[in-house]
């Protein structure tokens, strides 16, 4: 498989990894998140399909699926990582390696809906 092209790949996307989670001063928890390094990378992301979703599984259960996300290979990207794109939090779920060359990544995430005033940034 060829990696995908720069110009294929038009979005910037923001990864990070989740951290311990903090006690607040009014008592909850709140995870904490840090920054991948890099922490962004342009990256295709399209809306999940059954046949897309079927083509990466290869007839595996992938569970619910919003988007897929293809890109250069980053070794910090695993399925507790988000990735924050346009405002928007995407938790990642499957992370494929093609031919296990570390060259690209086809990651299968779910979007994640926060309330209003809610949406995490990108340091």
């Amino acid at each position: 498989m060829s990696p995908t092209l720069i110009g294929k790949r038009p979005h910037r996307v923001y990864f990070q990894n989740p951290g311990q989670a903090v006690q607040t001063a009014d008592g909850p928890y709140v995870q904490e998140w840090h920054d991948c390094a890099p922490p962004a990378l342009w990256m295709r992301v399209e809306p999940a399909t059954a046949r897309a979703l079927e083509q990466i599984s290869a007839g595996a259960v992938l569970g619910i699926a919003t988007h897929l996300l293809t890109g250069p290979y980053h070794p910090q990207v695993a399925a507790k990582t988000r990735a924050l794109f346009n405002g928007r939090t995407l938790e990642v779920t499957h992370v494929q390696n093609p031919d296990s060359l570390n060259r690209e990544m086809v990651l299968v995430a779910v979007e994640v809906l926060t309330e209003p005033g809610a949406t995490p940034k990108a340091s």
